[in-house]
């Protein structure tokens, strides 16, 4: 009498239908998983942009290395663009509907918190965008992208590309891309002037960010409100 529990002690027939058996279940296991892997839940992730502009005049160098760079970690996320001369920081909190904005003037430090109002205020501006895929792709950072144009609700547009690959566990992580499929890699950003910036990836890490890359500074900041910063010229 074979114990059930003792493989060796299996008959060779049985055996080999065993192992076809096993085999063609793990096939087809790598085959399902593999296919649902492809697309990957982001939680935290660093991307480094650089910042370009069209038809940048030869002697302006306001725009020269300048950088964006995204931070995500669950429900907070951070923006940092470096000016050069000016840096911004944004610290986007979705759960709590929050933003504070950090403003380095080549060393004058401004702090502006925005609250629920604000923040519900710039969300339903960009809820309505609707982005429409196109057949275009093209290679960013490692990422086949995407192409896609939204329109806003004044009517103008904005190109993005985007991987399908990535897909931010918090849609509001960039309120701009509420409705978009993926995290994008390259985009337009419009600025008051009509002028365009554009955005595009040069580093995508998919690591744990630390969590004091979101806290408020408590202080070495001048905090005012958005009406001073106004006033200021900024």
């Amino acid at each position: 009498m074979v114990n059930r529990y003792d493989f060796f002690n299996i008959p060779m027939k049985h055996t080999t239908f065993v192992m076809q058996k096993y085999l063609l279940m793990l096939l087809l296991s790598s085959l399902v998983t593999g296919g649902l892997t492809a697309q990957r839940l982001v939680s935290d992730a660093k991307i480094v942009y650089r910042i370009e502009r069209p038809a940048q005049q030869p002697g302006d160098l306001t725009f020269e290395g300048s950088t964006f760079t995204q931070y995500l970690k669950g429900h907070q996320s951070r923006v940092d663009i470096d000016f050069k001369l000016v840096h911004y920081s944004y610290l986007i909190d979705s759960r709590n509907e929050t933003v504070v904005t950090l403003i380095d003037n080549n060393g004058d430090k401004y702090l502006i918190r925005a609250g629920k109002d604000e923040y519900e205020k710039d969300l339903k501006q960009y809820s309505g965008v609707q982005f429409i895929d196109s057949k275009e792709t093209k290679e960013i950072a490692g990422y086949t992208c995407k192409r896609a144009v939204g329109k806003l609700a004044d009517g103008q547009t904005i190109e993005v590309y985007y991987s399908p690959d990535l897909v931010p566990e918090n849609k509001q992580f960039n309120r701009r891309f509420v409705n978009l499929k993926g995290i994008p890699l390259q985009f337009e950003v419009l600025n008051k002037n009509g002028t365009k910036m554009t955005m595009i990836a040069t580093k995508v890490d998919l690591f744990p960010v630390p969590g004091s890359y979101f806290d408020t500074p408590k202080s070495g900041y001048k905090e005012i409100s958005r009406e001073e910063l106004m006033k200021m010229g900024n």
